[in-house]
């Protein structure tokens, strides 16, 4: 049989048909478009069962697919090792060309530069694009071209970048939606992924409560969250469309969403970060890890109201209120002494919005061990966060319904955690 040929976009982190980079330029290519998803092993493999963000990629391929299906064609979804599903379909059709946008984590790199040598073997043409974010890479440096590792000149000089060409060009896929390969294949259930359904869902975002984002952001009991984190992660909104609204509706929120970008830049720079401390200055600290006190913080069960509504509501949910997380966060490495790593991985394991640069970004910013980070000697009180950001215990009560009935006490004195959380950090900084 004569194999066919065809151009391959390959969705990853980028779940939509409208404005994807990657795809604008498929479209465009000689060759049919066959749209490609690879549930990845060396990713699943690791995952619960029930895990909800894989339900939540099902969920969202199934909606393209439906897309797909009033234009003749179909996805193509393969589950196994990524090069192994390539060395496969090189079998099957005659490549001629691959398509995919930019990841910046340290396994995606290292998995896309080994399929991108598999390929070119095979004499493909590949081609990758930015697309998750507005700035990538180097884009965003230093007069000198090294890295910002500050958060604030890194903003300044990004919203200078981005004012020189706002707004951000949005790319219309739909004018070549007749160049996608002419298909019906077999879309895969949840349970032949090897998954289940979970009972946590992913919520649909919401934009129109972002206008008053800096009046409400640091209140948990207002519901003013817009519900956009895992859908940046996971793709399904795109970032330009995202950050052109943001530029002319709030300016707390774009600073949000330059702060993602500084992150991603972080890892990508900096790939250490991802297990070590960005200042190796810290990696003396003599940490506690006390396992029991970790299950006690796992499972909201500290005597700290804020503290453990926030654990169950993760817990419960998948999501945790901003300023909550830096709470919860502050709590386990200053008042607990845990090293963040160990919040970072149980963070990782629960949160629906996920997203590697921003958890290790933020736990190291808890811990005062990142870039920018907060001083070693600031440490939240979460009884005084708790009157200053929920005076009415609205948020608690949701999540504690037990609190009126004589809520325990603290299982660590606030002024004693402080005082030790100082005295530890002070004695294992390297001058």
């Amino acid at each position: 049989m004569v194999k066919q040929e065809v151009a391959v976009f390959w969705f990853r982190r980028d779940l939509r048909l409208e404005d994807n980079v990657g795809l604008f330029h498929a479209l465009q290519s000689n060759y049919p478009v066959l749209p490609l998803f690879i549930f990845d092993d060396d990713i699943l493999d690791s995952l619960p069962k029930n895990d909800v963000r894989v339900g939540f990629i099902h969920e969202s391929l199934s909606k393209i697919n439906s897309k797909l299906h009033e234009l003749g064609s179909s996805f193509l979804i393969r589950k196994g090792k990524t090069a192994a599903v390539w060395q496969s379909l090189i079998q099957e059709f005659d490549i001629k060309e691959v398509f995919f946008n930019k990841d910046y984590e340290p396994y995606a790199i290292k998995r896309d530069q080994e399929i991108w040598e598999l390929l070119e073997a095979n004499n493909t043409k590949v081609s990758s694009y930015k697309d998750q974010v507005i700035f990538e890479e180097k884009e965003i440096t230093k007069a000198d071209g090294l890295p910002y590792t500050v958060y604030t000149p890194y903003k300044n000089k990004w919203l200078e970048k981005y004012k020189s060409i706002a707004p951000v060009t949005e790319f219309d896929t739909s004018i070549y939606g007749s160049n996608f390969y002419k298909n019906n294949f077999d879309f895969p259930t949840l349970e032949h992924i090897g998954f289940v359904e979970s009972s946590i869902k992913v919520k649909p975002h919401n934009l129109t409560k972002i206008s008053h984002y800096h009046e409400t952001r640091d209140f948990p009991a207002i519901d003013s969250t817009s519900y956009l984190s895992p859908h940046l992660r996971f793709g399904t909104v795109s970032i330009r469309k995202l950050v052109n609204w943001a530029a002319h509706k709030n300016d707390v929120f774009l600073s949000e969403l330059i702060w993602r970008e500084f992150f991603m830049q972080i890892l990508f720079s900096f790939p250490k970060v991802m297990d070590d401390n960005f200042k190796s200055a810290y990696d003396g600290i003599q940490w506690r890890n006390n396992e029991e006190e970790f299950k006690r913080w796992c499972n909201g069960t500290t005597g700290y109201p804020m503290v453990d509504a926030g654990m169950r509501q993760l817990n419960e949910t998948g999501y945790m209120h901003n300023r909550v997380r830096m709470v919860v966060a502050s709590f386990l490495c200053k008042h607990l002494l845990i090293q963040w790593q160990w919040g970072e991985a149980y963070f990782a394991e629960k949160l629906l919005d996920y997203d590697l640069s921003a958890n290790v970004g933020n736990w190291q910013w808890a811990a005062g061990t990142g870039c920018d980070a907060a001083p070693y000697f600031r440490v939240f009180n979460p009884e005084i966060q708790l009157k200053k950001f929920d005076e009415k215990g609205i948020y608690i009560r949701k999540w504690i319904p037990e609190f009126d009935l004589g809520y325990g006490k603290p299982m660590v004195d606030h002024a004693m955690a402080r005082d030790r959380a100082i005295a530890t950090y002070k004695a294992g900084i390297s001058k």
